[in-house]
């Protein structure tokens, strides 16, 4: 039990990096979103909300299992390769429902329709500022 409360302790926001809506891994998310195919992107701007763990998260819809597991898979990839990053931690893969993976300042949800409808969480998060990403 303790040593679970030790690993929700070292998850907190980073002061060190602010990010904006312009940042490299907010750009580079969104892009390799689209470039996979993934649907229905929105940005929530978190920053202002005190009790947010993260200060933005990007959430898109796959249509299908195998599309859910590509486009987390090239996020990953194109984190790593165009902003040094990795993630702090992935959930979801095994279910491959709802693929959600974390870069402490960024959370990513990536959702098969169903779960997307079911959660809501543009509701949930509703006093946060929400940008829609449609393809260009």
């Amino acid at each position: 039990m303790n040593n679970n409360l030790e690993v929700l302790s070292t998850r907190k926001k980073s002061t060190v990096t602010k990010l904006t809506k312009s940042s490299k891994i907010i750009k580079t998310i969104i892009a390799t979103i689209h470039d996979k195919k993934g649907e229905n992107v929105i940005s929530l701007d978190l920053r202002k909300i005190p009790e947010a763990v993260a200060d933005f998260f990007i959430i898109c819809e796959a249509n299908n299992p195998t599309l859910l597991k590509a486009i987390a898979d090239e996020v990953e990839h194109e984190v790593k390769l165009k902003c040094g990053e990795s993630a702090y931690k992935h959930e979801g893969r095994q279910a491959q429902q709802w693929i959600l993976i974390d870069y402490v300042n960024v959370v990513v949800h990536i959702m098969l329709p169903e779960p997307r409808k079911f959660y809501r969480l543009e509701e949930m998060w509703s006093d946060a500022v929400s940008t829609e990403h449609n393809e260009q």
